[in-house]
């Protein structure tokens, strides 16, 4: 059975851009992957979490991992952090990446423009932790989305390297995990400029936590242009995003109506916003109610993430004596 890798940073809630860019394939994959889902919490290190937040990021995470469906009974959950493994790979891999590849990577060049006065050595090595964070299971599959595949990329030079430098076919390469229709979701946040990401700031995000109230109010401010003038008029870049969403959560004579409404130019943005808040609303509430009865089972998360640590670690334990062994250290 294939091995599949994937994680999300504990950097607070996940919102409907986790939900459907990587949970969702979660809950199909655990059924018939043998999977290892983690919490990212040293790769929000990068960003220097005040350590109370990190703790209750971490276990915010875990309580929407299980509120979606994924069943730590056929998946390991486990916290990135309780695996010691992890980093010693890390710093082993560390050996073979080089300085020039990294500057080259992308995400890193936008970090250092975003943030010029927090480029640590943590964001530099990201696409180094993340190999580690894979090849620690020896994964062959990654759920992961358009913007990591280049860090997926480099994976695959990494495990390359070191198969060659080593003599060895130890570490299968890893390939991005992709939909049945072979396209990686990417969900727009709802100012229209880019994906819904954190990074990206909180009000273009709709978080599987977020309140009624707050949602119909993050929907209605959502980013919209002044409307079609021309029948027939293919969907303009600037309202994309609302459909996009739409099409997401909405049945599909809802999306039709919308679509119609907009090709006859008599499309009211109001009527769309509030039918697709509704909608967003009913698509969540089941997720919401499993949040609410998890956020009091602490006993349950505990022996969540002490299971999935133990069983991850078994894993971690074989590959990472096997790499020592290859690189020449004694038992």
């Amino acid at each position: 059975m294939d091995i599949v890798v994937s994680g999300i940073r504990s950097t607070g809630r996940l919102h409907l851009g986790n939900y459907f860019g990587a949970v969702r394939q979660f809950l199909g994959m655990q059924r018939t992957h043998r999977c290892y889902f983690f919490i990212a919490d040293y790769h929000s290190l990068t960003t220097h979490p005040d350590p109370a937040a990190l703790k209750a990021s971490s276990r915010q995470v875990l309580i929407e991992y299980l509120a979606c469906g994924i069943d730590p009974s056929i998946a390991t959950i486990y916290r990135q952090s309780d695996i010691p493994e992890i980093p010693e790979l890390y710093m082993l891999l560390n050996m073979h990446a080089y300085v020039g590849e990294l500057e080259r990577v992308v995400s890193f060049k936008e970090k250092v423009r975003k943030q010029p006065d927090n480029v640590n050595a943590g964001l530099l090595t990201y696409p180094v932790l993340m190999t580690a964070d894979i090849i620690i299971h020896r994964a062959r599959w990654v759920p992961v989305g358009k913007d990591q595949e280049q860090h997926l990329e480099m994976a695959r030079n990494f495990v390359q390297r070191f198969n060659r430098f080593y003599e060895t076919d130890f570490f299968p390469e890893p390939y991005p995990f992709r939909q049945s229709d072979g396209q990686m979701i990417k969900v727009p946040g709802l100012d229209g400029s880019g994906k819904m990401g954190k990074s990206e700031g909180e009000a273009q995000a709709i978080f599987l936590s977020d309140e009624p109230s707050v949602i119909r109010k993050k929907v209605m401010r959502a980013v919209t242009d002044s409307g079609p003038t021309t029948v027939n008029t293919p969907l303009a870049a600037t309202i994309t995003h609302l459909f996009q969403l739409l099409e997401l959560v909405s049945a599909p004579d809802v999306v039709k109506h919308f679509l119609d409404a907009y090709a006859q130019c008599n499309i009211r943005y109001g009527d769309l916003k509030k039918q697709l808040a509704e909608d967003i609303i009913a698509f969540l509430s089941p997720i919401q109610e499993q949040i609410k009865a998890l956020e009091a089972d602490d006993a349950r998360l505990k022996r969540v993430l002490h299971d999935g640590a133990e069983k991850s670690r078994q894993s971690a334990g074989h590959t990472l004596q096997i790499v020592r062994e290859l690189m020449g250290f004694n038992s």
